[in-house]
């Protein structure tokens, strides 16, 4: 008879780092249940690398009650770099292995985007630490090479816990907008995050976006002269004179000023990855187009709500599915890898045998594909409709369905 569980004295410490997601304790949850089942003591790491920092800050998660479904993470986050930046040039990956030492920590599993894994890849390439990473973005930019087949041909695209969740908020957003920006037949401006690309931008269109900007493809000087143009006609052919636009964070937008392509920051200050903060973009753009159609027009900043709330059911589902991956991963002893979902597939089918590992050191990020947009007329296309079905579901848009008969003067 064996006592002991496979891995009994070992000891798995958890940390996530950088932009929380509705998805993240969910993630931990599922990779603790099944490090604990395995044997391991888990441990969980405060506030990211800054957590195995100094004397370092952990918390013991192996027997204690997690909620997965509550948004954000109990773990704390922050952008750390524990290598040395432009913001912050001193290398303090010492301190890292030192308290790896002191916690006595066997497998270490880092939650995070491309800057939080990318860190632990350093460790695990230059110092041998064994590491798991765990893919989270709303911006769903986390190269997961998935493949997403499309009427009987596979393309590659993106699938990373979060994102979901953060697009089934970016639709309910939108189709709500409607009815206030319809009572006012305006041009609503909607922002929505992302740094570099587009995924997430496009769930506006599920919610009855007509028109979307995308990082992807900046608008130039003649771009924007095009756009206008196309953004009136759009408007007045609209039936109820009223019209939303979605915009990434990120677009590159065409400055008169400095005759340039610039981003809008909300803050100059880099974080220790070197990224600035974005906001505001949708205000310029409002702006704009009022000035140069005539039609009145908003901006809106969705900001954090996308990242806000309970985690969504696919997230759900889609943490414990890689989760299993991780199980796989720790028997073999296989570090350095991330778990992935090899095939976009629908709720149902979220199962272990679509899953699969790559390297941490080929991860990066992945914009979104020039099929899964219609350059000319500022949309998404039927293909990243497809693949977003997949997801949250068919698109939706609250509508008030009363026409008025119209009202003539008698004679």
């Amino acid at each position: 008879m064996i006592e002991e569980k496979l891995f009994s004295g070992k000891t798995l410490a958890i940390l996530s780092g950088g932009g929380d997601t509705p998805a993240i304790n969910s993630s931990i949850e599922c990779v603790r249940n099944r490090a604990a089942m395995l044997g391991y003591k888990v441990y969980g790491i405060l506030r990211g690398w800054k957590g195995l920092l100094g004397d370092g800050d952990l918390v013991d998660l192996t027997n204690i009650p997690y909620d997965g479904i509550y948004g954000g993470t109990g773990l704390l986050s922050s952008r750390t770099n524990p290598f040395p930046s432009k913001k912050n040039p001193e290398d303090r990956s010492q301190q890292i292995l030192k308290n790896i030492e002191r916690y006595k920590i066997d497998v270490l599993v880092t939650i995070g985007g491309d800057d939080t894994n990318g860190a632990a890849k350093q460790m695990y390439e230059k110092y041998g630490i064994p590491v798991i990473g765990f893919p989270k973005t709303i911006d769903n930019d986390l190269r997961t090479r998935s493949l997403h087949d499309y009427k009987g041909t596979k393309h590659e695209a993106v699938l990373c816990p979060g994102f979901a969740s953060a697009a089934m908020a970016i639709k309910k957003l939108t189709s709500k907008l409607h009815t206030t920006n319809e009572s006012h037949q305006r041009i609503m401006v909607l922002e929505v995050m992302g740094r570099d690309a587009g995924w997430l931008t496009g769930s506006a269109s599920f919610g009855g976006a007509q028109i979307s900007l995308i990082p992807e493809v900046p608008m130039t000087h003649e771009r924007k002269d095009f756009f206008f143009e196309y953004v009136k006609e759009q408007y007045l052919r609209s039936p109820k004179r009223s019209l939303i636009i979605a915009v990434s964070e990120g677009v590159r937008w065409w400055n008169e000023n400095s005759q340039q392509l610039e981003m809008v920051y909300a803050s100059p200050d880099l974080d220790e990855y070197g990224h600035p903060r974005f906001g505001g973009i949708s205000g310029v753009i409002a702006s704009e187009i009022s000035k140069k159609t005539g039609i009145e027009a908003r901006g809106q900043i969705s900001g954090y709500i996308p990242r806000s709330g309970k985690c969504f059911e696919y997230d759900r589902r889609l943490t414990a599915t890689l989760a299993d991956k991780v199980t796989d991963l720790l028997l073999r002893q296989d570090y350095g890898k991330m778990p992935v979902m090899k095939d976009i597939v629908p709720y149902c089918e979220l199962e272990e045998y679509h899953t699969g590992a790559i390297d941490m050191g080929n991860i990066g990020n992945f914009p979104l594909p020039e099929e899964y947009y219609n350059v000319n007329e500022f949309s998404f296309s039927d293909q990243y409709t497809d693949f977003l079905t997949n997801i949250i579901g068919k698109p939706y848009r609250m509508e008030f369905d009363v026409v008025f008969p119209v009202v003539i003067p008698q004679r």
